[in-house]
């Protein structure tokens, strides 16, 4: 947000579409994170997105990823609102379907899944420069 205004001098609605698209994706991957913590965080007490998940786990990383993905999409719409502008979300979607369809209920491969986010914030933000500079 702040790199936002700093940069844009106002606000506008993509700017808020764009950061409760990451809120989501921040909840997903770091449920997928906190996979390898579960038995930890239950012994002391902490309840985290993974326990509360319990085996509707990968539903619930979808869900949150579906919703970054409609944020991102209202983000791009606000700004061209025109639907090949949304194609620049593809990478990004099919990089997100892979860590859900390919995210193990026992977290053995979570902590792959998680560091595989430094690509996923990678093609995000080529997203957002297709777009922007396509105008």
């Amino acid at each position: 947000l702040v790199g936002w205004i700093a940069v844009a001098e106002h606000a506008r609605p993509a700017m808020f579409w764009l950061y409760a698209g990451t809120i989501f994706w921040v909840i997903g991957y770091d449920t997928i994170y906190a996979m390898q913590d579960r038995e930890d965080d239950a012994l002391v007490g902490i309840r985290s997105s993974a326990l509360r998940l319990g085996e509707n786990i990968r539903s619930g990383v979808a869900l949150c990823y579906a919703m970054a993905l409609a944020g991102w999409a209202m983000a791009i719409w606000s700004l061209r609102p025109e639907a090949q502008a949304l194609v620049a979300l593809l990478p990004i979607a099919l990089h997100l379907i892979w860590q859900v369809t390919s995210l193990r209920s026992d977290g053995s491969n979570a902590l792959d899944l998680f560091r595989s986010n430094r690509m996923a914030g990678l093609l995000m933000a080529l997203a957002c420069l297709v777009v922007g500079s396509a105008g």
